[in-house]
């Protein structure tokens, strides 16, 4: 249960005063949420100082100012065009108030002659009189105080004004009640921050703008808090999944020295490396759950294929799970040749299995037969039994969350579980992700791989890049030329897939293909079977490519609109090729003149493969939210701490995390019972499941 103090943090938007049901649709989509908290979370992004309050002869044109006056006359407009003038003075001078639009009965109401008025906003200057257009704020001398502040501006969406989000802030701050404090007391002394109540109502009511920074104590403190909620999260499932029994396999090696003699290359130093380390977790009686984490064309596929051998040695299964169609199919045709070389059974498993191959599929699984299970998501739907899972691996573990994982961890008995991705992550997000996992990481290349030739070019060029790559086709290359949209927009003006494919095909006829994500997965698969045999030398794609795709004869990349993708996306987009012996290049299409941050990426790509430098880069550039493609990530998306600035706060919190649950493993204490106040504020609620499930 959620304790009882948080309740008015968790109530609908709609109890706050001015935000009805047409309202709160408007604020739940600008705020992300539909609860009190969610705007809480709002922060402002600049602020207006209302405390500058002159007579009209020490006014500063371009300077806001909150005014006493009295009004002296209406001047309404001779043509609909002319604004209504307000004619308004104080002992030392006058002023106008401009209003376009305005209607004789607003401004009667608003503005009384006769009346004296408090009016606040930006100064300017006309004709050497200096006026006000469209005041911010009028209100009664008594207002006075309320309107001459310091107020915070917040991000905006369409039919929601600042009026609105103050006022609604300002009755959220009303009902914010006093929590426990959950941090340690001695580092809240240390960073000179206040209690958490205070530390919110600091982020919303202002006194200079150094309240924006987001080092500010305020801010720091929520990001920390942010950050802690996050790590103690996954200590949490860290810990359960640690002390749940876990089960010892340990392999012969037969197998794997199959799989060994028919590689055509010497396993790396560091896949070697790794496969120590994957195996003493495998022989341990706690359950493993280890990051493969390794640079695009680093060698993952082979660890993880030796690493099942560990398992079907034993007389257990093992299966490895991706997030695509396409991706589990790449899978078996680079894994089968191995299994086939070990003697192993294996069967794919995805949603395209349907009917009566889907039961024999599933007999197979539960019965055994199978060894090594391969396929998306479909492999941990309940229907799906396995006889004995000893080993789940898991591919781009950031397409699927903690709790996908949890899952297919669950089909087995103490089943050990090795998550792979290609995304190079930086150590400040593989915390945040994956601080519930030990990490291997494969930072060589397999030897014989040559660098990729990165170019910019103009989309000017391209009619003449065009001619180059027909050229390169009839001597035998393979390329690819990926768009970031399917269809034309009208709205964005992006290259579209579908389009480039059209004119590509006039000039290479049925030499080029096209694959995108709307395409039936059996014409995909139709496609990039063509494309691996040879048939198609230019494949026209989507991202769709992304990941996995392993064809080692194509040796040719072109990203249109590169200056549109972010960091990461351009990095994997480029590992597809440089896979063969073959010199490969990458030719990155840019139109107009690209942004400044635009530049910055291209500029990066030229400059190195390093997966983990350009992941720094990509972190400082975008910032931790977008680094892997936020919606789908297992990232969480932080709404307080900025990680760029906030990262030194991770390995604090993870440290406390670990040392909070080896004094307090049921967060039973008096600062445990107050952690569990931020694990729920923080909606970490299926951590508090873990806690409660042992």
């Amino acid at each position: 249960m959620r304790p009882f103090a948080l309740d008015p943090l968790f109530k609908a938007l709609t109890t706050l005063p001015g935000i009805g049901l047409r309202f709160a649709r408007l604020f739940e989509k600008l705020v992300g949420g539909p609860k009190v908290v969610d705007l809480l979370w709002h922060k402002p992004i600049d602020l207006v100082d209302r405390r500058f309050s002159p007579k009209i002869s020490e006014i500063i044109p371009g300077k806001v100012a909150t005014l006493r006056l009295r009004v002296h006359l209406h001047q309404p407009p001779a043509r609909p065009s002319q604004p209504f003038r307000v004619l308004c003075g104080d002992e030392t001078g006058m002023i106008t108030l401009i209003f376009f639009h305005a209607k004789l009965e607003w401004i009667q109401k608003q503005l009384p002659r006769d009346a004296d008025v408090i009016v606040s906003g930006l100064i300017d200057v006309y004709d050497g009189r200096p006026q006000m257009v469209h005041p911010d704020s009028i209100g009664k001398p008594e207002n006075f105080d309320s309107i001459a502040t310091v107020e915070a501006v917040y991000p905006l969406t369409a039919g929601v004004t600042n009026k609105h989000v103050t006022k609604a802030v300002r009755a959220a701050l009303k009902v914010l009640p006093d929590l426990p404090e959950w941090n340690d007391l001695a580092w809240i002394s240390k960073n000179g921050w206040t209690g958490w109540n205070d530390a919110v109502h600091a982020v919303h009511i202002m006194d200079n703008s150094s309240a924006l920074d987001p080092t500010h104590p305020a801010r720091a403190r929520l990001a920390y808090d942010e950050i802690l909620s996050n790590q103690l999260a996954l200590a949490l499932v860290r810990s359960r999944q640690k002390h749940r029994p876990g089960r010892q396999s340990k392999g012969n090696g037969r197998l794997r020295g199959r799989i060994k003699e028919s590689l055509p290359f010497a396993l790396t130093a560091c896949q070697r490396q790794a496969l120590e380390e994957i195996d003493a977790d495998m022989a341990s009686p706690s359950r493993m759950l280890r990051l493969l984490q390794g640079d695009v064309g680093s060698g993952k596929t082979v660890v993880a294929a030796l690493a099942m051998m560990n398992a079907v040695e034993s007389g257990a299964q093992a299966a490895i799970m991706a997030p695509t169609e396409i991706l589990a199919r790449q899978h078996a045709h680079s894994l089968g040749p191995w299994f086939d070389a070990a003697g192993v059974r294996f069967v794919v498993l995805t949603g395209r299995s349907k009917g009566s191959e889907r039961e024999v599929l599933l007999d197979q699984i539960r019965s055994g037969t199978a060894q090594v299970i391969i396929g998306t998501h479909a492999i941990f739907q309940e229907s799906v039994e396995f006889q004995d899972l000893a080993l789940a691996v898991i591919d781009e573990q950031h397409r699927f969350g903690v709790h996908q994982r949890l899952m297919l961890s669950e089909k087995g008995k103490g089943t050990d579980i090795l998550v792979m991705t290609a995304t190079p992550i930086p150590r400040t997000l593989a915390l945040t992700a994956y601080g519930d996992m030990d990490v291997s990481c494969l930072t060589e290349k397999p030897p014989g791989r040559k660098p990729v030739d990165t170019r910019l070019i103009s989309a000017d060029r391209s009619e003449a890049m065009i001619d180059g790559l027909a050229r390169q086709i009839e001597v035998g290359a393979r390329a690819y030329w990926v768009c970031p949209l399917v269809e034309e927009s009208e709205i964005v003006d992006l290259a579209a897939a579908q389009t480039r494919f059209m004119q590509l095909q006039n000039r290479f006829m049925n030499r080029v293909g096209l694959v995108h994500g709307r395409m039936k997965a059996e014409e995909k698969d139709a496609v990039m079977e063509g494309f691996a045999r040879g048939d198609i030398a230019l494949l026209v794609a989507t991202t769709v490519i992304e990941v996995g795709v392993n064809v080692p004869e194509a040796t040719i990349m072109i990203v249109e609109h590169a200056e549109r993708f972010g960091l990461a996306q351009l990095h994997q987009l480029r590992g597809r090729v440089g896979r063969g012996g073959e010199k490969s290049y990458c030719f990155l299409l840019y139109h107009g003149k690209p942004g400044e941050a635009a530049q910055a990426r291209l500029q990066m790509m030229r400059q190195t493969e390093d997966g983990f430098l350009i992941a720094e880069k990509d972190l400082e550039l975008r910032g931790g939210g977008e680094i892997l493609g936020t919606k789908q990530s297992g990232i969480p998306e932080f709404r307080l701490a900025d990680l760029s600035v906030h990262a030194e706060y991770l390995s604090v919190a993870r440290d406390d995390s670990r040392l909070i649950l080896d004094r307090d493993p049921e967060l039973e204490t008096p600062r445990g019972r107050a952690l569990r106040h931020l694990l729920y504020l923080f909606e970490r609620d299926q951590a508090i499941a873990y806690l409660r499930s042992g």
